[in-house]
């Protein structure tokens, strides 16, 4: 077991981290985030793990321009590292982790002249890019949960994904246009063991920007294909569909992630209107 007098952060990262996360990109990013406190700790001479720590990683990150979302993610990293070694007993006190206030950014999404415009500039890279693209505003699934899927995710009219972020599988219908997509790539992938097995996500994100940057959307940071997501959840919202089916179609963990799009769907509210207008008459 380590000891809180001789252990520090790498340490803690090797005895813990498989154990807290699963291999992936997550996992990779988290390590940095450990890295880059190691690194101030070793550079400041901090070795207690204290609220002191936590306001001055706080400075030294919003210095160096971190905002409050950001911070709240390497803290979360921290913090999980640190519990667990308390846990074990190798820390008698953990220091009072706070979550920073986070300014609820404006939502990006494409219009559909955007999305035709993008679309049409991507299929000409690689058609299956595009249909990949489609796929994905018609289903909201993230990118690495569409390369995973296989054929035996997808049933008549309904897809399962299985590796998911939130590590619980969803079952969603499909689009007339997400099923058009499918079928396509189930004649143009071969033996392939499912619709988007062997395209790399690198050269796909290449491809995009690539499209991106003959469009006005060239200087937008905001839309990578991660906005594909934003643009189904968006679109649900706007069409009318309430919170709770959109958080279940697009697999958030929590109602508040999906909670960002409610203001897209003010007629849910409408009820609320109509109570106060009878009392008065």
């Amino acid at each position: 077991m380590l000891k809180k007098e001789d252990s520090n952060l790498v340490e803690l990262w090797e005895a813990y981290s498989d154990l807290l996360w699963e291999e992936g990109k997550h996992k990779e990013a988290c390590r940095s985030y450990i890295d880059e406190i190691s690194r101030f700790m070793l550079y400041s001479g901090r070795r207690k793990f204290d609220n002191n720590l936590l306001d001055d990683l706080t400075i030294h990150f919003r210095q160096k321009g971190n905002r409050n979302s950001t911070i709240n993610r390497k803290f979360a990293s921290l913090s999980k590292l640190l519990r667990r070694h308390h846990r074990n007993g190798g820390l008698a006190q953990l220091p009072e982790f706070r979550k920073l206030p986070e300014r609820n950014a404006r939502i990006r999404f494409l219009s559909r002249e955007e999305e035709t415009d993008l679309f049409s500039r991507i299929n000409a890279i690689d058609n299956s890019y595009a249909r990949l693209s489609l796929f994905l505003v018609e289903t909201g699934a993230r990118v690495g949960e569409a390369l995973k899927l296989n054929w035996g995710d997808i049933e008549g009219d309904y897809i399962t994904f299985w590796e998911t972020k939130s590590y619980r599988p969803r079952t969603i219908p499909m689009t007339i246009r997400a099923k058009k997509a499918v079928s396509e790539q189930r004649s143009a992938s071969g033996r392939k063991p499912g619709p988007f097995h062997g395209i790399a996500y690198a050269k796909y994100r290449n491809a995009w920007h690539e499209a991106k940057d003959s469009t006005h959307m060239r200087d937008d940071r905001q839309v990578v294909p991660h906005v594909l997501r934003h643009t189904c959840a968006s679109r649900l919202a706007q069409s009318g569909v309430d919170i709770k089916r959109i958080q279940e179609f697009l697999g958030h963990r929590t109602l508040s992630m999906t909670l960002r799009y409610a203001h897209l769907s003010p007629k849910h509210l409408d009820v609320c209107a109509e109570a106060l207008n009878k009392l008065h008459h």
